[in-house]
């Protein structure tokens, strides 16, 4: 059975996000974060070393653009050719596994936290993590938020705006919030 905080968020176990560990990870990224985010102009959609080693896993030809945020980094698998555009967010504290030529709009948000649902729990910092997986050959619209726990099959395309709440099979396109199949 895990037994720090950390274990307990990867095993996808209830965890408490106010604890030191955490802390220091969530403080790394953000310094890592910053360094990506105030590279010089000409320098803009390269990815910022301390970024780069921050993930958890990154193809050497990923284009991520600033501004970009993550929680952790750590939990962060990105394959050949992915691209961010500007304003994207990743909140990883579940595994986040982006395939192959996989290319997001400005703003998407990618949220892995669930926060209890019991108030007194919740005020605790008492959450879970779930996964998203994103498949090969995806495209996700501006401003579309993916919820944890989610897969989006290869070939996928998630209209701009859509809240994804639930799977989507390889090849649909969804719209909406929530987002349906069109």
């Amino acid at each position: 059975m895990p037994a720090s905080e950390r274990e307990k968020m990867a095993a996808g176990e209830w965890y408490c996000c106010l604890d030191d560990e955490l802390d220091l990870l969530r403080r790394q990224a953000r310094a890592a974060v910053h360094a990506h985010n105030s590279l010089p102009p000409d320098e803009r959609g390269a990815v910022a070393p301390a970024l780069r080693v921050l993930f958890g896993q990154a193809a050497p030809d990923i284009f991520i653009e600033a501004p970009f945020h993550c929680s952790y980094g750590i939990n962060i698998v990105l394959g050949e050719r992915v691209y961010f555009n500007a304003g994207c967010t990743i909140l990883d504290s579940g595994r986040v596994t982006i395939g192959d030529r996989s290319m997001f709009g400005p703003g998407v948000q990618i949220y892995c936290a669930e926060h209890h649902k019991e108030p007194a729990l919740r005020s605790t910092g008492i959450e879970i993590a779930r996964p998203v997986t994103i498949g090969r050959d995806v495209w996700i619209g501006g401003s579309a938020i993916i919820l944890g726990g989610v897969t989006i099959g290869d070939g996928a395309i998630v209209g701009a705006g859509a809240v994804v709440t639930r799977d989507v099979p390889a090849g649909a396109t969804v719209v909406g919030n929530p987002a349906r199949i069109r």
